[in-house]
């Protein structure tokens, strides 16, 4: 009988530990699966118990978000173990790439089906990612985001409009493919998959299976151009903003003026000046979504505006109109030094999105 271990983080951002005890407890097939649960108690804790399973476990599943699940996958690398997802964090890139349903009763019946697939995964400077690595703009305010200690996209909305205002684009090296260019950017993203996560597209048409990285650069814009880019960044259309150039490789090296942040699958970490990215085809086997069509639930905190995209063609420019683009728009105007002012605009994004 197959084996199944649920690697469960108890502190992941959406808090549902006994939803998915319950889920392991009525909708996981116990005659066809041995199931056990072990519980995580620190930061790396995942990491450990996946790396003293794999190869003894058919499956170990990930419960949590970006940082669990970064840290089961990297245990499995190039072992027969594969790497399940049940998501229960804020952002959820890896397990929205992939189609898994954000409702755990849900992601639990693709547990049962046990349809496994190979997939690729990526390494910066040694380090294993699984959607995205980068640097820029994302990487500070990923830095920002974990320094908030609170989690969930107006969290996020809130630290980008707060900190973002004093960040500067910088200039890279970028050696991929036998040219050699340099590009001032206001990030650089690596994709293995095609999302950050919360459904914020960097790489729309990026594949976990095509052996491929795509790297998006955003060159610099004006704030007047800023809602038109978080627009398309959400509505699957950034690769039409002529700020922005995607490449396909198998390994580049970012060269920039200093050490700083970078973000591995949107957890910051300080690297030096010198980066190298390579795509490890085929090493990570993984439990994926094999149904056409299949449409993934969304958190209870977005799930209202999921339900006017479903039933309104342009309610995504409504909607971030209302939430994103208006502050954006009003930066354009706002003096710093007014305070006052500034904490209304975050305020209403923080009530809008709660």
């Amino acid at each position: 009988m197959p084996k199944i271990l649920f690697i469960i983080n108890p502190k992941a951002g959406t808090g549902r530990k006994d939803i998915v005890e319950n889920a392991i407890d009525n909708i996981l097939d116990h005659s066809r699966h041995e199931a056990s649960i072990q519980y995580t108690t620190h930061a790396g804790h995942a990491a450990e118990i996946a790396r003293k399973t794999a190869g003894k476990a058919d499956i170990i599943v990930a419960v949590g978000g970006d940082g669990t699940v970064n840290e089961v996958a990297r245990s499995l690398v190039h072992t027969t173990t594969a790497l399940g997802i049940i998501p229960a964090g804020s952002g959820n890139g890896l397990a929205r790439h992939l189609r898994i349903p954000m409702d755990p009763a849900e992601a639990m019946k693709l547990i049962n089906e046990a349809c496994i697939e190979k997939l690729d995964y990526g390494r910066i400077n040694g380090e294993a990612f699984f959607c995205t690595c980068g640097v820029g703009f994302d990487a500070f305010i990923s830095m920002k985001f974990a320094e908030a200690g609170k989690r969930g996209l107006s969290t996020y909305i809130e630290k980008t409009l707060q900190d973002g205002l004093s960040y500067r684009p910088e200039v890279y090296r970028i050696e991929m493919d036998g040219e050699d260019e340099t590009h001032e950017a206001f990030l650089i993203a690596c994709a293995n998959a095609s999302q950050y996560g919360n459904n914020a597209y960097i790489a729309p048409y990026a594949s976990t299976r095509d052996g491929l990285l795509d790297v998006t650069i955003l060159t610099p814009f004006s704030p007047l151009e800023a809602p038109q880019i978080v627009l398309q960044l959400f509505n699957r259309q950034l690769t039409k903003n002529s700020h922005v150039k995607i490449f396909r490789t198998r390994h580049l090296r970012i060269t920039r003026q200093k050490a700083g942040p970078a973000h591995i699958d949107g957890d910051p970490v300080n690297m030096g000046e010198s980066l190298e990215v390579e795509l490890i085809p085929g090493a990570l086997n993984a439990v994926i979504n094999s149904h056409p069509g299949h449409r993934p639930l969304m958190f209870p905190k977005v799930q209202d505006m999921a339900r006017d995209i479903e039933n309104l063609n342009h309610d995504i420019e409504e909607t971030f109109f209302r939430n994103v683009i208006e502050p954006f728009q009003r930066l354009e105007n706002l003096r710093i030094t007014d305070l006052r002012k500034f904490k209304q605009i975050i305020d209403k994004i923080r009530n809008r999105n709660t």
